[in-house]
C-alpha cells in the first residue's frame, strides 16, 4: 500500500473521511444513550432537558453527515492533473476500517484444530496482518486493484482454513458506512470480503476520474475503470445479499452501479468529441444522438437517485449533478441539431435520400405540419425548426444552471460553472445571430431527439482469476481435507517395520495420502494403522502435500529400519474417503 502519512490531496482527503467517521460514531452514540433515557426517565423536567439534548445531538449529526457528503463530493481532488475542460466525474470514496489483530485466534485455532504448534505459523499470521494494514491506503492504479483483490483471495483461504459455518470466531471487523459515515461491526468475515469488494469498486472509480480526458487513450482508461466499477459492485450486490452496512445495500449498489455505467457513456461521447467535431451535416446528428443518449441516461440515473429508500442516504450533491447534467446533455442534443438544420441548405448534388432518413430518425414523430424532405428543401422551415431547437437546448441550460446555483456543493465546483457557462452562451448567440421579433409567437414545440450510440456500455465481470493469491496457509495442508469444517483425531505415531518388503497396505487418493487395502495382521495395523488414515508425516518429513508416488518413494529410503508415520482420521465417517478416482499402489516396495 501507499504510505500512509503521505500528504497527498487524496490521502488527506481519506484522513479527513476516518475523522468523521469517529466524530459520527461518537454523536450516534450520544443520540442513542439521549434516547434510551427519555424512554426511561418519568419525571416531566428530565423529559424535557433530554429532548433538547436530543435535538441539538441531532444537529450536530446532520452537521457531519453534510461534510461528510462534502467530502464525497470533493471531485476535484481524484480529477486527472492535466489542465482539463471537461466535467468532473463522481469517484466513490474508500470505506475506512479499524485495526484487526487475527494473531491470538489463529493460533489458538492451529493448536486446537489442526493440532500444529502455532508459533510455526507467527510469520504467516503476521502476513496477513501486514496484507490487510496496505489494504487500506491502496495506490490509485492497477497495483493497487490487484493489492486489494490478493487479499480479497487471501480472505476465501482464510475462511475455508479458519472460520467454521457453525461457530464465531471472536475476530471483531468494522467498516464504517461511506456514504453516511456509521460504523457496522460483525464477527463475521462475509463483511470484511464484501467491505474489500467495495473498496475494488471505488478505486476502479478513481482510476477512472484520474485518467487524463483529453487523450483517446485516457478516455479509453476512463471507460474500461468505469466499466470495471460497474462489474465489481454489481457483483458485491449478487454476492453478498445481507449487507448491513447500508451503502452495500442493493438498492444502493443498483444504483451505484448505474452511476458507474452512466459515466461510462458520457466516456464514449467525450471520445467522439475530442478530434473536434466538424459542421457537417451527418457528423452533427451523430454528436447530438449521441449527447442525447447521455441526456437520457443521465434522467434515468436521477430518477432513481430520486426512489426511496435510496434518497434518504445518496449524497444530495450527486442527485444534483446527475440533473444537471442530464440537462447539459440534452441542451447540447438540441444545440447541434439546430446547427446541422440551420447551417447546412439542401444544395444540388447533395444526398437528399440520406439526410431526409437521418432528419426523420432524430424524432419518435415530426412536428406537426412538417415532413422530413419539404422542411430540408424549405430553408425557412429549416431555420424556424432549428431556432425551436435553439430555444429547447437554451430551456434546458438554464435548468442546468439553475441546479448547480441550488447546490452549495456544486457552486464550488468551478469547472463544472464554467463548461456550463460556455455552453449555454454559445446557444444563446446563434440563438441571437437568427432571432426575429415575433419567433415567442411563433416558435414551435420540438420533440424530443432519439437517443442513439455507437457503443453501449456494459459491465465488465471482474476477473479474479488474473491475480494469483497462494494461501499464507498452505503447510496445513490441502484444503480439500484440512479445511475449518472438516474434525480430525490428533495425529496419532505409528512404528512399523516393512517385513519382506511389504508394507502391508497401499497407497490412494491425492494429497494428502491415504492408507488402503490394510492387512489387519500387518506391522502398521497391529501399532494402530486404519484404514482411510491420511499420512502427514514420515520420519518427521511433512507428507500433507506429497502424492502417492512420492510417499512410497520415502517409505521405500528406510528398507526394514524402524519407520514412525503419523496419521490422522476423520472424525466424519461420511467424508473419511476422498470421492475421486483412486490412485492405487501396491504394497510392495521392493
Amino acid at each position: 500500500g501507499c504510505n500512509p502519512l503521505a500528504q497527498t490531496g487524496r490521502s488527506k482527503l481519506q484522513n479527513q473521511r476516518a475523522a468523521l467517521n469517529q466524530q459520527i460514531l461518537k454523536a450516534v452514540r450520544m443520540r442513542t444513550g439521549a434516547e434510551n433515557l427519555l424512554k426511561a426517565a418519568t419525571n416531566h423536567k428530565v423529559r424535557e432537558q433530554v429532548r433538547l439534548e436530543l435535538s441539538f445531538v441531532n444537529s450536530d449529526l446532520q452537521m457531519l453527515k453534510e461534510e461528510l457528503e462534502g467530502l464525497n463530493i470533493s471531485v476535484g481532488v481524484y480529477q486527472s492533473t492535466e489542465e482539463t475542460f471537461t466535467i468532473p466525474l463522481i469517484p466513490l470514496g474508500l470505506k475506512e476500517t479499524k485495526d484487526v489483530d487475527f494473531s491470538v485466534v489463529l493460533k489458538d485455532f492451529i493448536l486446537e484444530h489442526y493440532s500444529e504448534d502455532s508459533y510455526l505459523y507467527e510469520d504467516e499470521i503476521a502476513d496477513l496482518m501486514d496484507l490487510r494494514q496496505a489494504c487500506r491506503t491502496p495506490s490509485r492504479d492497477e497495483a493497487g486493484v490487484e493489492l486489494l483483490m490478493s487479499y480479497f483471495l487471501q480472505l476465501g483461504f482464510v475462511e475455508s482454513r479458519f472460520f467454521p459455518p457453525t461457530r464465531q470466531m471472536g475476530i471483531l471487523f468494522t467498516w464504517y458506512d461511506s456514504l453516511t459515515g456509521v460504523p457496522v461491526s460483525q464477527q463475521n468475515l462475509l463483511l470484511e470480503k464484501a467491505s474489500i469488494l467495495f473498496n475494488i469498486g471505488a478505486l476502479y472509480t478513481q482510476i477512472g476520474t484520474r485518467c487524463n480526458r483529453q487523450t483517446q487513450a485516457g478516455l479509453e482508461g476512463a471507460m474500461d475503470a468505469f466499466q470495471k466499477a460497474a462489474g465489481v459492485l454489481n457483483y458485491l450486490k449478487e454476492t453478498f445479499t445481507h449487507t448491513p452496512s447500508y451503502d452495500m445495500s442493493p438498492a444502493m449498489l443498483s444504483v451505484l452501479v448505474k452511476m458507474m455505467l452512466v459515466q461510462a457513456q458520457e466516456t464514449v461521447f467525450e471520445k467522439i468529441c475530442l478530434p473536434g467535431i466538424q459542421n457537417e451535416f451527418f457528423m452533427l446528428v451523430k454528436v447530438a444522438q449521441e449527447a442525447a443518449k447521455v441526456g437520457e441516461v443521465y434522467q434515468q440515473l436521477h430518477a432513481a437517485m430520486s426512489q426511496a429508500p435510496v434518497k434518504e442516504n445518496i449524497p444530495y450533491s450527486w442527485a444534483s449533478v446527475a440533473c444537471v447534467k442530464a440537462h447539459h446533455y440534452g441542451a447540447l442534443a438540441h444545440y447541434f441539431v439546430a446547427t446541422l438544420l440551420i447551417d447546412h441548405q439542401l444544395k444540388p448534388g447533395t444526398d437528399e435520400d440520406h439526410q431526409e432518413k437521418c432528419l426523420s430518425q432524430l424524432y419518435d414523430h415530426m412536428p406537426e405540419g412538417l415532413t422530413p424532405l419539404a422542411t430540408l428543401k424549405n430553408a425557412n422551415q429549416r431555420r424556424h425548426l432549428g431556432k425551436s431547437h435553439l430555444r429547447k437546448a437554451i430551456a434546458h441550460h438554464e435548468e442546468s444552471v439553475r441546479g448547480v446555483s441550488l447546490c452549495k456543493k456544486l457552486r464550488n465546483i468551478e469547472l463544472l460553472q464554467e463548461v456550463l457557462s460556455v455552453a449555454h452562451q454559445r446557444s444563446q448567440l446563434k440563438y441571437t445571430q437568427h432571432q426575429e421579433d415575433d419567433d415567442l409567437m411563433n416558435l414551435i414545440d420540438v420533440p424530443d431527439i432519439i437517443s442513439k450510440t455507437e457503443r453501449e456500455v456494459e459491465i465488465t465481470v471482474p476477473q479474479f482469476s488474473t491475480v494469483t493469491a497462494t494461501d499464507f496457509f498452505r503447510k496445513l495442508g490441502p484444503l480439500s481435507v484440512f479445511s475449518a469444517n472438516k474434525r480430525w483425531t490428533p495425529p496419532r505415531s505409528i512404528h512399523f517395520t516393512v517385513e519382506e518388503g511389504d508394507l502391508g497396505f497401499t497407497l490412494r487418493g491425492n494429497s494428502p495420502v491415504q492408507v488402503h487395502f490394510l492387512d489387519p495382521y500387518c506391522a502398521a495395523a497391529l501399532a494402530g494403522a486404519k484404514e482411510g488414515d491420511y499420512i502427514v508425516s514420515i520420519q518427521n518429513v511433512d507428507c500433507k502435500w506429497l502424492t502417492v508416488s512420492e510417499v512410497m518413494k520415502l517409505l521405500k529410503s528406510f528398507g526394514e529400519d524402524d519407520i514412525e508415520m503419523k496419521v490422522v482420521s476423520l472424525l466424519d465417517s461420511t467424508s473419511s474417503m476422498v470421492r475421486l478416482t483412486p490412485l492405487v499402489v501396491n504394497s510392495k516396495v521392493g
